[in-house]
C-alpha cells in the first residue's frame, strides 16, 4: 500500500530500475547477484594483512591471480605465506603473468613456490606462433580463500605499495575490495577459466566446488565482471553508465587513455549538468604516458569535466562511483588496452552505503591532488604548482605502453589527414611524433632500402608461419583428444605453454 511521497516515488521508479538492471546485464554481460558483504580497503597499508589474515586463515583452497608479483620484500612474505599453506596440504594455485612479472621476479622465486607444492602458472609468455600475442596481458588481481572469501583489487604485490617512511618514500596510492556471499562463486569461476587457458583444467572436485554458491551475507548487489579480450562489458557499461548519470560521475584512474566515444560520454553528460571529476597521476611509472594523457585534457575541461591530478608519488586505483548508487573497483583502466585487450576483473555494487564510502573517500583523495584548470588564452595548466616526487619503477612492460602511444598518435594523425574531428593545441606534440616517426621510415626507405624490404619480408614470413601453425593444429585438435597433466612446475619466461583454445571442447582435468 502507497502510504506516502516516498513510497509513490519508489513505485514510479521500479520499472526503470527494473529495465535499467536488464541494460547493465547485457551491456557487462554479467547478471546483479544480491546478498553480498563488501568491505573497502585502502592502499597496501589495509589490503596486504587482509590478505595475509584470510589465506592464514584458509582450510581447504587459496587461488590468487596477479599481474605481477616483487620477488622484495614484500612478495617473499606472500610467497613464505602461500609455501606454508601448501605445506600444510591445502590446494594453493598462482597465476602471474608473463610480461607483467618480466624482471621483476625470478625464475628461482617462481621454482621455490611450485617445489613446495603451490601450483604456478605463467599466463601468456611468447611464443612463435603468436608474434602479437603479448598485446593481450592477464592484468587482473584477485585472491579468493576456501570458496567464502574474495579480494578484487587494483593492487599488485610489491614494497611501493606500502612505501618506506625511514626513507620519506610514500605509498602507491591504491583501492581494494574485500567480499562475502553468492558473488565469490563467479570470482572464482573467473579464476578457474584463466587457468585453463593456461594448461589442464582444474581437478574435477574443485570445478564441482566452484558451482557450490554461498549463502547470502550481507545486503549489497553485485556484478562481478570478468572482462577477456574483444568482449569490452565493462567498457560499454561504463558508457551506459556515463548517459544514465543524473548528479556526478566521480572517477580515479591510472592510466586514463579515453576512447572518443568515451570522452564525448564524458563532456554530453558534463554539459547537461552531471558533476563530472577525473582523478589521475600527476607523476606515473610510464612517463610518455603523462603527454599522450594530457593531450585529452582540453576537449574535457572546455565541457566543464574537472579534472585533477594527484600530489603523491603515485595514483595507481581504478574506482568509480555515480549518482551515489553505483560503484566500480577493480583492475581496469580507461584505455582501450584494459577495456578491450587484456584480461581484467572488476566488481561494481549497486548499493548507496558502499557507494557514499567511496564518495568519503573520493573527497579524502582530492585533499591531496591539484585540480588542472583553463586559463587565459585557454591553455591547460595547473592551479597550483608543486614539486612531487616521481614514481619508482613500473607495474607495465615499456612495450605495452608503447602500443596505447603509437594507438594515441595513429588517432590523432588519423584526424589530422582526414578531418574527421577537430584538432587540439594539446595534440599538436602527437602530431610532432608522428611527422618524425614517419620522416625516420622515408629516410630508412630511401638509404636503406634493402634492409627495409628484409626487415619487411621477415616480419611477413613470420606472421605467415604463425598462421600456419595455428591453422594446422586448429584442424588437428578435431582429430585427437590430449589428456592433461598437472604441472610440478611453472613455465619459465623462455617456455611455451600449451595451447589452449577459446573454449576446450574436452572434459579434461588435472590429476
Amino acid at each position: 500500500m502507497v502510504t506516502s511521497l516516498g513510497d509513490v516515488e519508489r513505485e514510479m521508479s521500479r520499472p526503470l530500475r527494473m529495465l535499467a538492471d536488464q541494460a547493465f546485464s547485457r551491456a557487462a554481460g554479467s547478471l546483479l547477484i544480491p546478498g553480498n558483504r563488501i568491505r573497502l580497503l585502502k592502499d597496501g597499508e589495509q589490503n596486504y594483512p587482509a590478505w595475509i589474515e584470510a589465506i592464514q586463515n584458509a582450510k581447504s583452497t587459496v587461488y590468487f591471480e596477479s599481474y605481477l608479483i616483487h620477488s622484495d620484500r614484500v612478495g617473499r612474505q606472500f610467497a613464505d605465506l602461500l609455501i606454508s599453506k601448501a605445506r600444510e596440504g591445502l590446494r594453493v594455485r598462482v597465476i602471474y603473468d608473463w610480461m607483467g612479472a618480466l624482471r621483476r621476479a625470478s625464475p628461482f622465486f617462481w621454482r621455490r613456490l611450485a617445489r613446495a607444492g603451490v601450483k604456478v602458472r605463467c599466463f601468456n609468455p611468447p611464443k612463435l606462433d603468436s608474434p602479437l600475442g603479448w598485446l593481450s596481458r592477464d592484468h587482473r588481481k584477485m585472491i579468493t580463500v576456501d570458496g567464502r572469501l574474495a579480494y578484487v583489487t587494483g593492487l599488485c604485490i610489491g614494497e611501493r605499495w606500502l612505501g618506506d617512511p625511514d626513507r620519506k618514500i610514500e605509498p602507491w596510492r591504491d583501492t581494494g575490495v574485500e567480499i562475502e556471499g553468492p558473488a565469490v562463486a563467479d570470482i572464482q569461476r573467473a579464476f578457474s577459466q584463466t587457468w585453463a587457458l593456461t594448461g589442464p583444467l582444474l581437478p574435477a572436485a574443485e570445478l564441482d566446488g566452484l558451482s557450490r554458491v554461498q549463502p547470502a551475507k550481507g545486503d549489497t548487489a553485485l556484478r562481478v565482471i570478468a572482462t577477456e579480450p574483444s568482449t569490452a562489458g565493462l567498457y560499454r557499461l561504463d558508457q551506459l553508465i556515463a548517459a544514465l548519470a543524473r548528479q556526478s560521475i566521480w572517477l580515479t584512474d591510472a592510466y586514463f587513455l579515453g576512447t572518443t566515444p568515451y570522452v564525448q560520454a564524458l563532456r554530453a553528460a558534463a554539459l547537461d549538468g552531471v558533476d563530472v571529476r577525473l582523478l589521475v597521476p600527476r607523476t606515473t611509472d610510464v612517463p610518455v604516458l603523462r603527454t599522450v594523457s594530457r593531450a585529452g585534457y582540453r576537449g574535457l575541461l572546455e565541457a566543464g569535466v574537472r579534472i585533477f591530478e594527484w600530489d603523491g608519488p603515485m595514483l595507481h586505483a581504478k574506482t568509480a562511483v555515480t549518482d551515489g548508487r553505483w560503484a566500480r573497483v577493480g583492475s581496469t583502466n580507461l584505455n582501450l588496452a584494459s577495456w578491450i585487450g587484456n584480461w581484467e576483473l572488476d566488481v561494481v555494487a549497486e548499493d548507496e552505503a558502499f557507494s557514499k564510502a567511496m564518495e568519503v573517500l573520493y573527497l579524502d583523495d582530492l585533499q591531496h591532488a591539484t585540480e588542472i584548470v583553463l586559463h587565459e588564452r585557454r591553455k591547460v595548466r595547473r592551479a597550483a604548482s608543486e614539486s612531487v616526487p616521481r614514481a619508482r619503477g613500473g607495474t607495465h612492460g615499456p612495450t605495452g605502453w608503447a602500443a596505447k602511444g603509437v594507438l594515441r598518435i595513429g588517432n590523432t594523425l588519423g584526424a589530422a589527414f582526414t578531418n574527421h574531428r577537430v584538432l587540439g593545441p594539446a595534440e599538436a606534440s602527437l602530431m610532432f611524433a608522428g611527422s618524425l616517426l614517419l620522416f625516420g621510415l622515408a629516410i630508412t626507405a630511401t638509404l636503406l632500402p634493402r634492409a627495409l624490404a628484409t626487415a619487411i619480408a621477415l616480419l611477413a614470413t613470420w606472421l605467415g608461419l604463425a598462421l600456419l601453425v595455428k591453422a594446422l593444429r586448429l584442424r588437428f585438435s578435431r582429430r585427437t583428444k590430449r589428456r592433461g597433466v598437472e604441472e610440478d612446475l611453472p613455465l619459465s619466461p623462455g617456455e611455451v605453454a600449451p595451447e589452449v583454445t577459446a573454449i576446450r571442447s574436452d572434459k579434461t582435468t588435472e590429476g
